[in-house]
């Protein structure tokens, strides 16, 4: 954690630097002005760990308002470096051409290109804020032999990467649960990072998860951030919401269907799913929860359908080429080999800057629909298609 904070400083310092070495174009040379913007930059680097700590030691309403200043402008400020850097490409690429060919274009620097990039970037940060509450259903079916007969369908809802914490509104996390409701699922299953904040501010939140009911049951994995917040605090928290966390561990739900699940290893080492998998041989459909869009070992043909989440498919443009970089399989539906096959959530709330460009919040409908033992799943195939609610 205290790398992770040291390298989360230094990355942020440097962005807050490069921003401010554009927009001093607009900044008068004389007074006080530029001291000032020096040290409003400085308290909004720290915001966020003051943030986090002020919750940690109880006081809440501090934290909610150091919050409140802090996140919302760390998305400026991503937005504000990536509108920089790229007008800075431009501005030296076209520079090269005019040394070698008789390509005339007017820098983009200065006071007025300064300014065009701050209102884009500001329009864009606005956008952000209605994007994170536009809640998209992307729906899956996924035809198997292995449903009991009695079932012409079986409905999974999928939410991953809530954050529950000072920036989540009863409205926002309502709104979340009205759309799962809305769908009547027969099992409700999160992929981690449901909680991201202080225990005793979770108990907020747990009238309206505990409102969510599905016929067959809830089950949770835990995420990175259930660990960072204190893991045993974390499950107590799923644990009143109604959740049921799988801890390396795997069941059978009402004869019809097997649900496995991992921790996050964000400490110790990843556990051995393919034991794991291969620990119950009944013939139903397995379905495997793991908080990152990764692969184990020896795993595929173990599981039906692994569903994950982690990546929020960068979460605000265009930190998603990064996010793929570390994790191709960040967003959608994939097929593996084996008969397995993997869903990665792009997570239904946000984390840090409560806001999203170009990758909007999902709850994800999986319907299990059957198919004749003897045509083989070969007659319907898998779909994937999205959609806004």
């Amino acid at each position: 954690m205290a790398w992770f904070l040291a390298v989360f400083l230094a990355t942020y310092t440097a962005m807050h630097l490069f921003v401010y070495s554009r927009v001093r174009a607009l900044l008068p040379t004389d007074g006080p002005v530029r001291p000032l913007v020096l040290l409003f930059l400085l308290f909004m680097i720290l915001a966020p760990v003051n943030a986090r700590l002020s919750e940690r030691s109880g006081h809440e309403l501090l934290a909610q308002g150091i919050g409140w200043m802090g996140y919302p402008w760390m998305g400026f400020v991503f937005l504000a470096f990536w509108g920089f850097f790229f007008t800075g490409v431009l501005d030296l690429v076209f520079r090269v051409l005019g040394r070698f060919t008789p390509v005339s274009v007017a820098p983009f620097s200065g006071r007025g290109p300064t300014a065009v990039v701050l209102l884009v970037v500001g329009l864009v940060w606005v956008y952000g804020f209605f994007e994170a509450r536009w809640v998209r259903v992307e729906r899956v079916t996924l035809p198997t032999s292995k449903l009991p007969a009695e079932y012409p369908r079986l409905r999974i809802a999928q939410i991953s990467d809530v954050h529950l914490g000072i920036l989540t509104t009863h409205g926002r996390l309502g709104k979340l649960a009205e759309t799962i409701r809305s769908e009547s699922p027969d099992l409700l299953v999160c992929t981690g990072d449901l909680v991201d904040g202080n225990a005793g501010s979770m108990e907020r939140f747990a009238p309206v998860l505990r409102s969510i009911t599905a016929p067959m049951g809830k089950y949770a994995v835990t995420g990175n951030h259930e660990f960072y917040v204190g893991v045993e605090q974390a499950l107590a928290a799923l644990d009143g919401f109604g959740f049921k966390v799988l801890r390396g561990a795997r069941e059978t739900v009402g004869g019809v269907l097997n649900v496995a699940g991992v921790d996050d290893p964000t400490v110790g080492a990843p556990m051995d799913e393919s034991t794991l998998l291969s620990s119950q041989h009944n013939g139903l459909f397995t379905l495997f929860l793991k908080h990152r869009p990764e692969v184990g070992k020896g795993s595929e043909g173990l599981f039906d359908l692994q569903l994950s989440g982690h990546t929020h498919r960068g979460q605000i443009f265009p930190f998603g080429f990064f996010t793929g970089l570390i994790y191709p399989m960040q967003d959608g539906f994939y097929r593996l080999s084996r008969g397995s096959n993997l869903y990665t959530s792009r997570g239904s709330g946000t984390w840090g800057p409560p806001l999203r460009v170009l990758s909007p919040p999902e709850v994800t409908v999986i319907d299990l629909v059957p198919v004749p033992v003897a045509g083989g799943p070969g007659n319907r195939r898998a779909s994937f298609r999205r959609e806004a609610p």
